[in-house]
């Protein structure tokens, strides 16, 4: 039997957890909106340990897919591969989940093809179908599957934003920055620092947030002020830490480098 991986650590911050599950109940696909490293990841993983149980029936529960501009169709649902003298079909990830009743995550929908969207619109709605046209097959969706999509509105250009006749087939939850109190527990938790320098670290990512109207193109997301309370762990000095994770990797401009090096150091002083 396969055993039921650990739980993901996720700390809700709304009632987002009782939207999805709403959603899952009623079938419905949905739509992740919000900053880069905010969550939405770590989010889908929780729903889909608290939702889909692995089985033998159900090896993956999750099926997460990075979208980019190289992703295709087939890339999603499958192909013909030569193996020695045979031609085998093999499931692309959508269709792997739409066959086992898995959760199918499309990070950063935005980023792929347009083929891709047209693809998945027959998923969207009643119909909850997938056709293959290589294998001349329309496949049903099983009852647990489940389409998760999400994407980063304040990221990307204006010709790669969500169509509304996209957008309006999803139940859509948006997701920010947690607030500092309930940040600093999540840093604190994932770190293993302790809860005062954790508060710290979720103070700079809010100063340092305040400086995209600066012209800084992403905010510093929950991740890299994981990353510096790791290393904290580790010995290293707070400054020398948040140099590393948040200072250089936010910027390759030393005005803007500078400018969050003075609020590491007004922080950590």
């Amino acid at each position: 039997m396969t055993s039921q991986p650990a739980q993901p650590y996720y700390l809700p911050l709304a009632d987002e957890v009782e939207v999805f599950e709403a959603a899952f109940r009623q079938k419905l696909p949905v739509l992740l909106k919000g900053p880069t490293g905010c969550g939405k990841t770590r989010f889908v993983e929780y729903m889909a340990w608290r939702l889909l149980p692995e089985s033998d029936a159900r090896p993956q529960s999750l099926i997460t897919v990075a979208c980019n501009e190289d992703l295709t169709g087939s890339d999603l649902v499958g192909r013909y591969l030569v193996r020695g003298d045979e031609t085998l079909w093999m499931d692309g990830p959508l269709t792997q989940a739409v066959r086992v009743g898995a959760m199918c995550y499309l990070d950063e929908i935005v980023e792929a093809r347009k083929d891709t969207m047209v693809l998945i619109h027959p998923l969207t709605d009643h119909r909850r179908i997938l056709p293959v046209d290589k294998l001349a097959v329309t496949l049903t969706a099983h009852p647990d599957f489940t389409l998760v999509v999400s994407y980063n509105p304040g990221y990307q250009s204006v010709l790669k934003d969500l169509k509304p006749s996209t957008r309006q087939r999803f139940v859509t939850l948006e997701f920010h920055y947690p607030p500092r109190d309930k940040e600093a527990e999540i840093i604190a938790h994932e770190s293993g620092i302790p809860i005062d320098v954790a508060m710290d670290l979720a103070h700079l990512g809010e100063r340092v947030r305040e400086l995209k109207s600066g012209g800084l193109e992403e905010g510093v997301s929950a991740r890299l002020l994981v990353y510096a309370g790791q290393l904290i762990r580790q010995g290293m000095k707070p400054h020398r830490a948040c140099e590393a994770t948040v200072v250089r990797a936010l910027s390759d401009d030393r005005q803007t480098q500078a400018a969050i090096a003075e609020l590491v150091s007004a922080i950590f002083a």
